[in-house]
């Protein structure tokens, strides 16, 4: 059973990387967005506040909103990210205020709860508190990438460096997957959100898959053989979007003279790192370099079977490793704020022999998002279920963004198909030989 102090830390321990990740961020820039498609920072802030205050005050003891005119502000649903930019919003101060005010009226509702397995099932083994936990991380990674959009000087964190990768990653290394049966998806118990449930067998063919993503310099040799203007790499879909918005590198990529490649990453040029596993791409541009490669882009269920320690038991653990700690195994948890040179992790390496299934970057999945066979929305309807059938294209495996308590190889992103912004990458599969 879950108990209250452990929830309170897992709580802190996601509070603490929020306002770390927003302390570098020049004031000007909190309420602003530098794309539409994202939020202002500020807003971002004050709705962690308003789900936490929904779900671990308000329904668990009845209290009343501390902002009850701003409940439609900071409902995702009801304020769309374009209209965000342009509304009456808390400011930085306000924002943080708010999130203190609420977390220390759910610490006081924490303390009473009931948090018995049996007990209710919003509350049992600590159900919501984990949700709420997961939902700011997930909003912490969501700033990131508004972060990552910002202009030269506005947000200039100090990261943490990364282990030397094996010089692995000049060329695709296929391994052969017997496939078999798959218990797909986890237990609500193993804080599993509603789209990772419930379990379910299937049955996965053979096939093969990268041992690793694709790296930089691999996507560098894909847009030197023209990979970008052959339409025979792009789907239909994909190479009219690539047409239209003009795409001829991943995002924050600048061509220079001679042949020289340099990006923007958090408002620094840099030159690019080869060896480095590459980010920024979406999904079409994953789809059309599988294709130049010989290749294509894995289902979710062979994604899941690679990654999974045991795939045959509903009891698995959470990581390709086991359930340790990421420390050394994972590049996870936003403190390197970029992807690992391949081979970086060997201690985190899965039994099939597949490296960086969690961490690094979200790889896409030729997958499109629907709810698992018996899927129930649960404790909302608004968090998955609105999405499935959309043309939302599923991603796995988390990124250096992401953090602990959110990454596991059960769990499913997901995301329009032309999106960039997100930490995506590519891996390779293939059809057994």
């Amino acid at each position: 059973m879950a108990t209250t102090a452990a929830i309170a830390a897992a709580l802190d321990a996601v509070r603490e990387r929020t306002l770390d990740l927003i302390a570098p961020l020049d004031d000007a820039w909190v309420t602003r967005t530098p794309d539409p498609i994202m939020s202002p920072p500020a807003w971002d802030l004050a709705h962690i506040a308003a789900y936490e205050e929904l779900w671990l005050v308000t329904r668990l003891s009845n209290a009343t909103p501390l902002h009850p005119g701003l409940q439609s502000t900071y409902d995702a649903f009801e304020t769309p990210r374009a209209a965000r930019g342009d509304m009456r919003i808390l400011d930085a101060a306000q924002s943080l205020q708010y999130m203190a005010d609420v977390r220390n009226r759910a610490t006081e509702v924490l303390t009473h709860a009931d948090l018995s397995d049996d007990g209710p099932e919003l509350t049992a083994g600590g159900f919501v508190w984990r949700m709420v936990a997961q939902h700011e991380a997930q909003h912490d990674e969501t700033l990131l990438q508004t972060l990552q959009l910002m202009p030269a000087g506005a947000y200039a964190p100090e990261a943490l460096p990364l282990p030397h990768g094996d010089g692995a990653g000049g060329a695709a290394d296929p391994i052969d997957v017997a496939g078999g049966t798959l218990v797909m998806g986890a237990r609500q118990g193993a804080g599993a959100l509603d789209c990772e449930q419930p379990p379910h067998e299937r049955e996965v063919a053979p096939f093969r898959i990268d041992r690793n993503p694709v790296s930089i310099g691999r996507h560098l040799a894909f847009i030197d053989e023209g990979g970008y203007d052959d339409p025979r790499h792009w789907s239909a879909e994909g190479w009219e979007w690539r047409q239209r918005e003009d795409i001829t590198a991943p995002l924050h990529w600048d061509h220079h003279g001679g042949g020289a490649w340099t990006r923007t990453w958090f408002g620094r040029t840099e030159e690019l790192d080869p060896r480095e596993i590459l980010c920024h791409v979406s999904f079409h541009e994953a789809e059309a370099h599988a294709r130049w490669s010989g290749a294509r882009l894995p289902t979710e269920d062979e994604w899941e079977l690679a990654a999974r320690r045991n795939p045959a038991s509903p009891h698995d653990a959470r990581a390709p490793w086991g359930d340790e700690p990421a420390h050394g195994r994972a590049n996870l948890g936003q403190s390197s704020f970029r992807p690992a040179h391949v081979g970086a992790y060997p201690a985190g390496v899965a039994p099939s022999g597949c490296a960086h299934m969690l961490g690094d970057v979200w790889e896409w999945t030729s997958t499109e998002f629907d709810g698992y066979p018996g899927f129930r929305a649960f404790p909302y309807r608004e968090y998955a279920e609105p999405f499935f059938r959309d043309g939302y294209r599923v991603l796995r495996g988390g990124s250096w963004a992401t953090q602990e308590v959110a990454a596991r190889t059960t769990f499913r992103n997901w995301d329009l198909p032309q999106r960039r912004q997100i930490f995506a990458g590519v891996r390779l599969a293939w059809d057994a030989a």
